[in-house]
């Protein structure tokens, strides 16, 4: 599902709020977990699963597949999530 198809879903249930409030809360929403993403702090939404930055080391040997040459690889973050218990529950029903 893309970010139209929420907006559109969410102003067909609540008609009074108006889809431009809805495009800018939810782009205030988005931006208010990057933000925090960045700062390396994790985002937990109840019920639904925490996202968080993991920082992944260095590689001093690591192959090139094509090729099969010696790489190094800089240290980087990689965003992760934990889906929630009750998240997990919902899509294994």
């Amino acid at each position: 599902m893309s970010i139209p198809e929420i907006i559109k879903k969410l102003s067909l249930k609540k008609p009074e709020i108006g889809k431009k409030n809805l495009e800018k809360i939810f782009e205030l929403f988005l931006k208010e977990i990057i933000n925090s993403l960045q700062k390396k702090d994790s985002v937990e939404l109840r019920a639904f699963g925490t996202f968080f930055v993991k920082e992944i080391s260095a590689k001093k040997k690591a192959r090139n597949p094509a090729t099969n040459e010696l790489i190094f690889v800089p240290k980087k973050n990689k965003l992760r999530f934990r889906a929630s218990k009750r998240l997990k529950e919902l899509i294994n029903k």
